[in-house]
């Protein structure tokens, strides 16, 4: 359904007790950061954000999916290959009315994976363990490099990412668009019933200061996995990252932390929300 100023569904995922726990450590929380993110790229739009993991959450009164002019998933700490958690069957029925309505989706992490398992695809634990931090050197596929979703994009560049799952086998109706040596599925266009799917196993919702706060929530695991040698080495990293964010300038950081434009710029890292935006949902500023 399009209207003058695109209506679009923020689905977060998060259940209440691991969004609470996010907020703790000083992040905000996803449907928080996929608002701004989008409402940045495409101002005229309204927002509404539903949490399916809680339960009893509805879709506001009187509307079905098929009132939005897109669908956007955010992050989300359940598993998806976990069907006997009632969460996630929660997230399963709302995908396949999404798709079956025809509604535009987009989504990041465990976006990506619920559309693609949704559509008849699989997703299990990545064997190297999680991708944390930089993914780097994400390159486009052949067919990613003449893919609407990455026009004016790098063919080469780095992201966000926090995952242990990955798309092991694709659905029908699905092209991978992008991979890095980590993770082959980095990035994936599905067309499935009426609806078409453009999705990121990476971040561009995040920046460096909200990065931060993520390793810093999650500073014992990722240390005991061998990511940091200490916590003190942890919480260094936690502040490098704020100090380079407040000051991108900062040449000698940066070149220290192996972070570049296509991560300090926004309109470099949120390329692919921009053109879902503009190609599929007909937000165009």
């Amino acid at each position: 359904m399009a209207h003058d100023a695109p209506r679009i569904l923020v689905i977060d995922g998060y259940p209440k007790d691991d969004r609470d726990n996010l907020a703790g450590c000083g992040m905000d929380t996803a449907g928080d950061l996929y608002v701004a993110m989008l409402s940045g790229i495409c101002p005229r739009a309204s927002f509404e954000i539903v949490f399916p993991s809680d339960p009893g959450t509805a879709l506001p009164d009187g509307t079905g999916l098929g009132d939005f002019d897109g669908l956007a998933w955010t992050g989300c700490s359940l598993t998806i290959h976990d069907d006997s958690d009632k969460r996630v069957r929660r997230h399963i029925e709302l995908a396949r009315e999404a798709y079956r309505v025809g509604v535009p989706q987009f989504g990041t992490c465990w976006g990506i994976q619920i559309a693609a398992v949704v559509a008849g695809g699989a997703v299990a634990a990545n064997p190297r363990g999680r991708e944390m931090g930089i993914g780097r050197k994400i390159t486009l596929s052949p067919t990613g490099r003449g893919h609407p979703f990455y026009e004016n994009k790098p063919i080469t560049f780095d992201g966000y990412v926090s995952h242990f799952d990955e798309v092991t086998h694709l659905p029908p109706g699905a092209e991978v668009l992008a991979g890095n040596a980590f993770t082959r599925v980095q990035a994936l266009s599905i067309h499935h019933g009426n609806g078409m799917f453009w999705g990121l196993q990476y971040h561009p919702e995040y920046d460096l200061y909200q990065m931060a706060r993520l390793i810093y929530c999650r500073r014992a695991a990722l240390t005991k996995e061998g990511f940091y040698t200490d916590e003190a080495n942890a919480l260094s990293m936690v502040e490098n990252f704020e100090r380079l964010h407040q000051n991108p300038d900062d040449k000698a950081l940066a070149w220290q932390l192996g972070v570049e434009h296509d991560l300090l710029i926004d309109t470099v890292r949120q390329t692919e929300p921009r053109n879902w935006l503009e190609r599929l949902v007909s937000c165009n500023n």
